[in-house]
């Protein structure tokens, strides 16, 4: 069988060089470490599990930096011989590892609660209110610094959700407080933390959900390859039938298809290689597929293939 192959070459993006997400990140962390630093002295002063529940998650902030940081360093090493899609999947596996993480921290927040609803201490109101006020100031300005870009980068969309989700439980740590400060009810401060656990896990959940789909080579989130072929055979009257296709993602916003197109012969306008050309360019405009790869077959069979330039 001879196979008929136009690879489309990598658009731009494929080897866009990371420097502006990479700013940001190192501003992020730096931002976010100090603010990890006073919510631990400031829960354990205040004795507040909420604080401290927060405090853990400000530490998954700092280590999904981190792995963020180092899979964008890794992610733009350029496709070699035995890369041949580069390393770009390192952001997911970073967004894949940071999700895991989340689960066990919810785990440890939710096993912290409990304890304190059993043997509950006493909450300084005044001074959790001050930190988690603080702690929610900085990730507002994290979630600032990160906006759009989560877009169009599961790695980067992983750490901006985090922090989104922070805000969410600095903002139910600061009600608590001042509940607390009011009414003297100290239970406040271990449900609160159980409904931060939830929203992490809520956000964990989704993340895993997204790379996992990715690493295991599934169709992308909303496409399949019949919606792709049925929309093919629509568009080109030049197509009898598509086998054998295929379609996965190595990030979210970069494509792979393959597929046999058994060309309809009494339809044919043009050459093979200009219906090829047409295929791929229309591919890459409506679905964003960076790369396709299109074996044409005859009417009468998968066997008798042509060879286009």
């Amino acid at each position: 069988m001879i196979q008929n192959q136009i690879k489309k070459p990598f658009s731009e993006h494929l080897f866009e060089y990371r420097h502006h997400e990479q700013k940001k990140l190192i501003f992020s962390l730096s931002i976010t470490s100090i603010a990890l630093i006073l919510e631990l002295i400031g829960g354990y002063l205040t004795n507040s599990i909420a604080l401290l529940s927060d405090a853990g998650h400000m530490f998954t902030h700092v280590f999904a930096l981190l792995i963020g940081l180092v899979a964008i360093i890794i992610a733009r090493k350029p496709p070699c011989h035995h890369r041949t899609f580069g390393l770009y999947r390192a952001e997911v596996l970073a967004a894949f590892i940071n999700g895991l993480f989340l689960l066990v921290i919810v785990g440890i927040i939710i096993y912290e609660a409990i304890l304190r609803l059993l043997y509950p201490v006493e909450i300084l109101g005044l001074e959790m209110l001050l930190i988690a006020f603080i702690g929610f100031l900085v990730n507002l300005i994290s979630i600032m610094i990160l906006r759009g870009s989560q877009k169009e980068n599961l790695n980067i969309k992983s750490i901006f959700y985090h922090m989104f989700a922070d805000a969410i439980s600095s903002v139910g740590i600061v009600i608590a407080a001042v509940v607390i400060m009011y009414t003297n009810w100290t239970f406040i401060d271990p449900f609160v933390s159980i409904g931060i656990s939830i929203i992490i896990l809520l956000w964990a959940w989704g993340v895993l959900k997204d790379s996992a789909r990715i690493l295991l080579e599934t169709s992308p989130k909303g496409l399949n390859i019949d919606m792709i072929s049925d929309d093919l055979k629509k568009n080109f009257q030049e197509i009898r039938e598509l086998h054998n296709v295929h379609l996965w993602s190595i990030t979210p916003d970069m494509l792979v298809f393959s597929a046999h197109v058994q060309i309809n012969q009494a339809k044919i306008t043009s050459k093979q290689e200009e219906v090829i050309q047409k295929i791929n360019d229309y591919l890459s405009q409506k679905y964003n597929i960076i790369e396709c790869t299109i074996q044409i077959c005859l009417e009468n069979g998968s066997e008798i293939c042509n060879l286009s330039p």
